[in-house]
């Protein structure tokens, strides 16, 4: 009988809940999402941990790598601009205010704010090797606010809570013992665990994908992706665990080998223009304007 009221009550709840908040579907993938807080809750609360970090953050001594790293992540912000404007998202791209950074520290990391605050770690850079690497990267952290990850992994927590609080309501309603009772407590908290860790694994997963056509749609070459993500197995960066809220290594190869067909389509070389060549071009018009004079003076 208890077993038929949790289920019951499970179920108005997460109806509840379904009906509450605004429903979204992600770019490029097509995934449906239900948000229960809006862009403005998260941009605010984005903005005031981005500026705490950057207040004890060491900005990157390196003027080139610095560079490398706000002209790779611009390329990818005008790409993205330029999908979501082609593909009657314009509004979403008022959420953004981009920001590219560089900074002293070794952690083979870079994570992108809600709002596209971006931050790189010096220490990334031996791994990615290259600015396509890097792009592939960027694409990556870029994807999340572009997918609103963070929206979502908050809506869901709001979800889990209220989950929580009906299972303890039903749960004293039914005259169940106190060692019953922790059971139960136990029982969701574990199961609420795993699916947000799956969860979390999904999102990692949809922006791998989102990256990979972000980096291709800025002019960057995909398939490096492949030997990169190589390189950050050797660095020690997955894990295999039940719990672990990314991919592992050879989960994320393979699924970003099959995403590289339709990478590919969207992969465009960028134009490289020679400056050697108009140098040339002037020092020659520059001759012969010399010579016409110095016929004319024989004259």
């Amino acid at each position: 009988m208890m077993k038929k009221i949790r289920i019951v009550l499970m179920t108005v709840a997460c109806a509840i809940l379904a009906s509450c908040g605004t429903t979204s579907t992600v770019p490029i993938t097509g995934r449906k999402q239900n948000l229960l807080v809006s862009d403005q809750q998260v941009l605010t609360l984005s903005y005031q941990q981005y500026q705490e970090y950057m207040k004890g953050a060491k900005p990157s001594t390196n003027a080139t790598n610095t560079q490398m790293v706000k002209r790779v992540g611009q390329n990818l912000a005008n790409a993205v601009v330029k999908y979501l404007n082609a593909n009657g998202l314009a509004a979403e791209t008022q959420n953004y205010a981009w920001e590219f950074n560089l900074v002293q520290d070794q952690q083979v990391n870079a994570f992108c704010m809600p709002g596209g605050k971006i931050v790189v770690y010096e220490g990334l850079l031996p791994v990615t090797q290259n600015e396509a690497s890097l792009a592939v990267v960027l694409g990556h952290e870029i994807a999340h606010a572009v997918a609103k990850h963070s929206a979502e992994r908050l809506s869901n927590e709001y979800k889990k809570q209220y989950g929580m609080q009906v299972l303890g309501a039903v749960a004293q309603g039914a005259g169940l013992g106190q060692g019953t009772q922790q059971l139960i407590s136990l029982g969701a908290s574990l199961g609420s665990q795993l699916w947000t860790s799956g969860f979390s694994r999904s999102q990692e997963s949809e922006a791998d994908h989102m990256g990979l056509i972000f980096a291709a749609m800025a002019g960057y070459d995909p398939q490096v992706a492949t030997a990169f993500w190589q390189r950050m197995a050797a660095q020690g960066s997955g894990s295999n665990s039940l719990f672990s809220d990314h991919p592992s290594d050879a989960d994320r190869i393979k699924n970003i080998q099959g995403w590289m067909p339709e990478a590919l389509k969207y992969y465009t070389p960028q134009k490289t223009v020679s400056v050697t060549s108009k140098k040339t071009t002037k020092k020659t018009a520059k001759k012969t304007t010399t010579k016409k004079k110095s016929t004319t003076k024989k004259k």
